[in-house]
C-alpha cells in the first residue's frame, strides 16, 4: 500500500464513508506508520477537536471472579496473590469519586469482576450510584458484567451515560482466552445495554498472542457495533496467570491497531487503558497523536497508574487538553 492509498482512504472517511473490512487490512499491514498515524490523527482532530477524555475507574469489588479469563489477575482459578475486598461501603466510594472529579477527571466507572451482579448487591450499587449522582455530578460508567434488561433500563433511569463490557480479543482467539462463558456470550451482554439505551464501552486486550489479523478482526467487529467508546488495553503480563510469560508486543503493531481503530471508527472515544504507563515510554503521548483521544489515569483494577496530574501536564505538553 503506497502513502497515496491511504490519504484516500482517510479522505474517504473524512467524507463519511464506512472502510472495508479489506480496506482496514490494508491500513494495518501497510509499511507507511508516519502516514498511518498523521491521518489517523487528522481524522480525530476533524472529528474530536484537541480534546481528550481522561476518565478514573474505581474497582469496587476486588476478589475472586467465577471465570477462567486467562490475563485476569482476579481470577478464581489463578493464584495470583491479590488483596482482595468485597464490595466496598458507599461512603468510601463517594469519596473516591469527590477527589476523581476534584483532579480532573471527566468521568468515572464503577467496576465490579464478577460473571453477573446478584440482585442484592446490583441494589447496593444503584445506591452508590444514586450517592454519587447527588453528591459528585460527574459522569458515571459502569462495567458490572453480564447484565439483565431490567438491571440495564435500571441504570439508564440511574442516569449511567455508558456500560462497559470488552470483547476482550477476536472471536478466532476467543476460546484460547476464556472457556467458562462465550464471545457471542459478551456481544449479547452489549446488545442488552444498547436496548435500555446505554452508550457503550468495548475493547480488548492486546499483547495476549494473538496475530495481526485477529487484530484487525477485533477492530472489525467494533466496527460493526460502533460503540461511542473503545477502550485498547496492553496486556500486563501478571505473575500466577497462564500469560504471565508472555512477550510484549512492539510499539510499531500498538500504533498500528489504535490508528487502524480510528479509521474503523471515526466518531467514537478511543482510550488507551491498561498497561500504557508499563508498555509505553512516553505514556501514551504518541498514540493520542495517531488515533487516540482518551485515557484512563490513576490506575486500573489490579495495577496502580499514572497520578492524574502527570497526565494532565502529558496532555497539555502535546498541545491538546482535558475535556471539562
Amino acid at each position: 500500500m503506497s502513502p497515496q492509498v491511504i490519504l484516500e482512504l482517510e479522505k474517504k472517511v473524512l467524507n463519511g464513508q464506512k472502510l472495508e473490512t479489506s480496506e482496514l487490512g490494508q491500513l494495518i499491514n501497510t509499511e507507511h506508520l508516519t502516514t498511518l498515524s498523521d491521518s489517523a490523527n487528522r481524522i480525530t482532530r476533524m472529528c474530536h477537536g484537541n480534546k481528550i477524555d481522561v476518565e478514573q475507574l474505581a474497582n469496587i469489588k476486588k476478589n475472586y471472579c467465577s471465570e477462567d479469563c486467562v490475563f485476569c489477575g482476579q481470577s478464581a482459578f489463578f493464584n495470583t496473590g491479590i488483596d482482595s475486598y468485597q464490595l466496598l461501603p458507599a461512603n468510601e466510594i463517594l469519596e473516591m469519586a469527590k477527589k476523581a472529579k476534584t483532579e480532573g477527571a471527566q468521568s468515572y466507572c464503577l467496576v465490579a469482576a464478577w460473571r453477573q451482579p446478584s440482585e442484592s448487591d446490583f441494589i447496593k450499587v444503584c445506591d452508590i450510584i444514586s450517592l454519587i449522582r447527588e453528591k459528585v455530578g460527574i459522569s458515571i460508567e459502569c462495567s458490572l458484567g453480564f447484565l439483565t434488561i431490567e438491571q440495564a433500563r435500571k441504570l439508564k433511569e440511574l442516569g449511567v451515560k455508558r456500560y462497559n463490557h470488552n470483547l476482550e480479543t477476536a472471536r478466532s482467539k476467543f476460546p484460547q482466552i476464556c472457556t467458562t462463558h462465550t464471545y457471542q456470550d459478551r456481544l449479547d451482554t452489549l446488545e442488552i445495554a444498547r436496548k435500555a439505551g446505554l452508550e457503550l464501552c468495548t475493547g480488548g486486550i492486546i499483547g495476549m498472542g494473538e496475530t495481526r489479523e485477529q487484530r484487525l478482526e477485533l477492530v472489525a467487529d467494533l466496527a460493526k457495533i460502533e460503540p461511542e467508546e473503545v477502550t485498547i488495553n496492553l496486556l500486563v503480563a501478571i505473575p500466577g496467570t497462564p500469560l504471565e510469560l508472555q512477550t510484549p508486543i512492539s510499539f510499531e503493531e500498538i500504533l498500528r491497531v489504535f490508528a487502524v481503530t480510528r479509521f474503523a471508527l471515526p466518531k467514537s472515544i478511543i482510550k488507551i487503558s491498561g498497561g500504557r504507563e508499563v508498555h509505553l515510554e512516553d505514556s501514551g503521548e504518541e498514540l493520542l497523536l495517531s488515533g487516540a483521544n482518551g485515557i484512563i489515569s490513576a490506575g486500573y483494577l489490579t495495577l496502580g497508574g499514572n497520578p492524574m496530574k502527570k497526565d494532565l501536564e502529558m496532555i497539555k505538553k502535546i498541545n491538546l487538553e482535558a475535556k471539562a
